[in-house]
Order: C-alpha cells, then structure tokens, then sequence
C-alpha cells in the first residue's frame, strides 16, 4: 500500500461534504487542511504520493522532497504551481485532472456571459444600495440581446467547446482563435485568422486557453485598444492572462463595456482592488470548478490517476 499525503484536502473539501473512500482504497491516506511552504518538507517525508490543490511547489521546495516520492498529483486542470523541471529532475512525475470541471466551468462562463447581457449584478448592487430607479424610471443599465452578437472564444479545448454548444444555442455566431484551428461542421462558428480579428469583430470574448509563457498578459492594453468599445471579456481561465492593470484602465475609461472575472490575476483578490468598485465588472472568487458534483468528481480521477501509477499504467501525466 503506497503512503499518499493530500497537503491541501480544506481548499477541495472545504465543507466537508466529500467523499475520500476511493483515495483511501489506494493506499494509506494522510489528509491535512492546509499546508505551509514550512510545514510541506516534514509532511512529504515517507510518502509516495503527493497530492496539492494549487499550492505553489517550486525549485526549492521540491529539491526538499525525499528520493521516495514518486508522483505529484495537482488536484485540478491546470499545473504551472509546480516547477516541473525540478521534479523531472529528481525522477518525480506529475498528473493533473484534465477534464473534472468542464460542465462546471462552461456552465459558469455562460452565467457570467448572461449577467452582462442584462446587467443583473449591477441591479442588484443597486437594489443593495436603495436605488431602485430601474423600477420608477426609465431602465438606466446595459441590456441585449446574447442572440446575433459575436462570441470570441479563446482556446476551443473541452471547456470551450462546451461553451460554444450553449453559445450556438443562444443564436450566437462564434469567432474561434487557438493554437490549432479545427473544422466546424456549424456554419455560425468560424475560426479567427488573427488574434487581432477576434479582437475586432467580437461582442464578448471568452477565455479557455491555458496560461503559459506566450499567453501571460495576452489581454494588455494594446489588446484591450483593440476591442469594440461595446464589448465585454469574460475569464475563468487564469488570472494572469489579463494585464489586470490594464484592464481597469480600459473599464475606467470606457474603452471596453465590462468584464467577468472568476479569475484574478493575484488570488485571493486584495479588498484594495480597484476591481471591486467598478460598476461594469463582474466578481466570483474563482468557484468555476467548486460545484459539489465537480469536486467529487476530482477525487475520483485522482483515485484512477494513483492508482494507473502505482499499476504501472499511468494516466494525464504533464512530466
């Protein structure tokens, strides 16, 4: 039975709704709430496998870690917390969970793509604050139609496919950029010839691209001069691939209609942000994968992913 350690169980199970018994099935399961940079060297001692829910593990950190750990699991999609050379280096390999939130995330993208369209949470802010002139007088917010507007989709992988089918339901004709254009059997989704036509022509743009080197700060001011002044962003990707500088300068001045962010660039997002206190954005705390199917769901391909390791059949290994 191979000793796997879960430094960061709280940040999945953090209301202690989930079920572990197909961890447990895999070896002797050790579970802390939290782990410290401090704490982790000590706590990886003895084990095998080791589990972490976007804990930053960098070069130092990971030169700690005894010769018997073997396998790094990241619990979610995307792994750029964990220095992977470092790792390689020491002969330890790394898995993600590639696929446990895209109902969750999509699901999420097209909420928020809603909200803009008629301005709810501006209302309710409104409401909030005992301003109901949206009731005694003329509608004073941003409402459209989804149908007929542009949806600019950045990355076309499981997430934003999904998106596209509810996008495409709604009547709205689609401009995809990614790395590797696709054929679309849909005559209303066709794929953008540059970054700067998606910029140009959408309505709303929807992030799904993973963050890397060459897609950091892909949204900077010279992207954000670009857009319509009329359209809105949307990100549950990663934080970091908006220039979140200038972003607010672009909402503060009206170069672009809004935004939705369930991503930030540094998280959790300081109570100093500027973000917070502009009307035309949009605020989740990064919750796009923490429906209560989607987390179970995680534990479960963390249990195949151990487990096809440990058999010698390893599955969604990054390193």
């Amino acid at each position: 039975m191979a000793n796997i350690v879960f430094l960061n169980a709280a940040k999945v199970d953090y209301d202690h709704t989930l079920d572990f018994s197909a961890l447990q099935a895999c070896g002797k399961l050790t579970l802390y709430e939290s782990s410290s940079a401090e704490e982790i060297p000590a706590r990886v001692q003895d084990q095998e496998v080791v589990i972490t829910k976007e804990i930053p593990l960098g070069p130092e950190l990971i030169e700690q870690f005894p010769a018997g750990v073997r396998l790094i699991c990241e619990a979610g999609t995307g792994y750029n917390n964990i220095d992977l050379e470092t790792a390689s280096k020491k002969g330890i390999r790394v898995c993600n969970i590639p696929a446990y939130s895209t109902g969750a995330v999509a699901q999420l993208a097209v909420t928020l793509l809603l909200d803009l369209c008629s301005s709810l949470s501006v209302q309710q802010k409104m409401l909030a604050n005992g301003d109901y002139r949206n009731f005694t007088d003329a509608l004073s917010v941003r409402h459209v139609e989804a149908a007929g507007k542009t949806l600019g989709l950045v990355g076309a992988g499981r997430i934003g496919r999904q998106v596209l089918r509810v996008a495409r339901a709604l009547d709205m004709p689609a401009l995809v950029y990614t790395r590797t254009p696709r054929t679309w059997e849909d005559p209303g989704i066709r794929n953008a010839s540059s970054f700067d036509q998606l910029l140009r022509e959408s309505d709303f743009i929807s992030i799904h691209c993973p963050l890397t080197p060459k897609t950091r700060h892909l949204f900077d001011a010279k992207a954000f001069a670009a857009m319509k002044p009329t359209a809105c962003i949307i990100n549950t990707a990663r934080g970091p691939i908006i220039d979140e500088p200038a972003l607010v300068e672009a909402l503060r001045s009206g170069r672009i209609a809004g935004a939705a962010l369930d991503v930030q660039e540094h998280e959790p997002l300081s109570p100093d942000s500027p973000l917070f206190r502009l009307d035309n954005v949009v605020l989740t705390p990064h919750i796009g994968w923490k429906c209560a199917e989607a987390r179970q769901r995680l534990l479960g391909v963390l249990a195949r992913n151990i487990r096809g390791f440990l058999d010698g059949k390893p599955v969604n290994l990054v390193s």
